[in-house]
């Protein structure tokens, strides 16, 4: 078995269930000792009487690993600072943190309200930023450290009823660039992952009509664990000059994300009027316009 990871200790936040649970099983097999955090609430926040994460832990455990439970909110700023304490105190050093906690409420934007709009936005990205900030001293004080956050599609491409979540999974790219700009001088990096995966995060899809029925069945061939080879590596020291990136996940491929840069530009020496545009710049970029894709019409293939 490998043991890429042998001495470092990892925070897996949502690590209870789906994804989460996949990286923080793989982190511990390869020799991380682990802080699974979970809330152990329903997609929209609630709390159940689930925990998720004690069983995650009692199967590291089993494996002959070390790992801990938390229970605390990422979108608190305090409960996030002793998620990170804990694992210092426990472990003696934290190495890895991996955001990957997330809520759903998703609702077409004319429908959409403040609260569903706060409320994922708090968990996804402020989550993200809490956990992180947490860190970072840690960080910065060892000169070393590793930041997965997870992205989504939806963010970087679309999707229907979701503005919420895409901003803030968008957002979460916005994040972990600017981490890796201001951390890369103590040693520290920072990357996003899209993984593609069935879990409950998605299993409230609709599947009324004929083409949502085949979207869904394809949907349901991607395989959570598949994601965590993937983050358990980016998280070794072999990876370590590797930040700043955005990659996705889907069962056997692997992607590497573009980033946004300029592909084309209009100029006018004297200068543009409001009719000048409608009537020259406009046409002269359309032609590199992107159209309204949703993630399902980028990603047409099977998986692999």
């Amino acid at each position: 078995m490998s043991k890429l990871l042998e001495g470092k200790v990892a925070v897996v936040t949502g690590g209870g269930r789906g994804i989460g649970r996949g990286i923080a099983l793989a982190l511990a097999q390869a020799g991380a000792q682990v802080v699974v955090n979970d809330l152990g609430a329903s997609l929209d926040g609630r709390p159940e009487a689930e925990q998720p994460a004690r069983e995650v832990v009692a199967q590291i455990e089993a494996l002959g690993g070390r790992a801990i439970v938390d229970s605390g909110s990422v979108a608190d700023w305090q409960a996030a600072h002793a998620m990170v304490q804990a694992a210092v105190d426990t472990f003696g050093r934290i190495d890895i943190v991996v955001n990957n906690a997330g809520i759903l409420r998703d609702v077409m934007f004319h429908r959409m309200s403040e609260q569903e709009f706060d409320d994922v936005v708090g968990v996804h990205l402020k989550g993200s930023f809490n956990v992180s900030r947490a860190a970072a001293p840690h960080f910065k004080a060892r000169g070393s450290g590793c930041y997965v956050h997870m992205t989504s599609t939806s963010g970087l491409i679309g999707n229907l009823g979701q503005a919420n979540y895409s901003a803030a999974k968008l957002g979460i790219v916005a994040l972990s660039k600017s981490i890796a700009l201001d951390m890369q001088k103590f040693g520290v990096r920072s990357n996003a992952v899209a993984p593609f995966a069935w879990t409950r995060m998605i299993d409230s899809i609709p599947d009324e009509t004929p083409e949502q029925k085949k979207r869904v069945e394809g949907l349901k061939k991607l395989v959570p664990e598949r994601v965590a080879p993937f983050v358990v590596g980016l998280c070794a020291d072999g990876a370590s000059h590797v930040t700043g990136q955005v990659f996705g996940v889907r069962n056997n491929e692997i992607f590497l994300f573009s980033q946004p840069r300029p592909i084309r530009s209009a100029h006018r020496g004297e200068g543009w009027s409001p009719e000048s545009v409608v009537e020259s710049a406009l046409p002269m970029l359309a032609a590199d316009f992107y159209r309204l894709d949703r993630s399902a019409d980028v990603f047409t293939w099977e998986p692999a």
